[in-house]
């Protein structure tokens, strides 16, 4: 898995295997774990993700600088669907990303989460 945090856009680049973007949606159902990144190339990669379990409604994404990870927190219902989203880019054949960052209404994250582009394992853009 690699996390590279975009400084222009804000956002966390997230390219993993098929494994990996499987792993992390088990941790985000579950509310727990730790999924490390490669080595990095550069010290601008993050270290790895942090999923924790959250009280209050939502899923809030964020940065710890200090430790260098992403975190993932929230409550179960909110979870099981962003888990839903990584399972589906885990196990879609057909490529592309999936961009997730907040916006008013949005049926799981929270103001102030940090956005995510999730790329599909298979690469490139979607093919059907």
């Amino acid at each position: 898995m690699r996390l590279v945090p975009d400084p222009v856009y804000g956002e966390v680049d997230i390219t993993a295997s098929v494994e990996e973007l499987a792993a992390l949606a088990d941790a985000v159902a579950e509310g727990e774990g730790i999924i490390s990144s490669a080595p990095p190339l550069d010290s601008d990669t993050l270290a790895g993700i942090e999923v924790r379990k959250a009280s209050g409604p939502g899923v809030r994404i964020e940065v710890d600088a200090s430790r260098q990870v992403l975190v993932i927190g929230g409550d179960p219902s909110a979870r099981a669907i962003l888990a839903a989203d990584l399972q589906h880019m885990a196990t879609a054949e057909d490529g592309g990303h999936l961009h997730i960052d907040y916006f008013t209404e949005h049926p799981y994250l929270v103001e102030g989460s940090v956005p995510i582009v999730v790329n599909s394992p298979h690469g490139g853009m979607p093919t059907r």
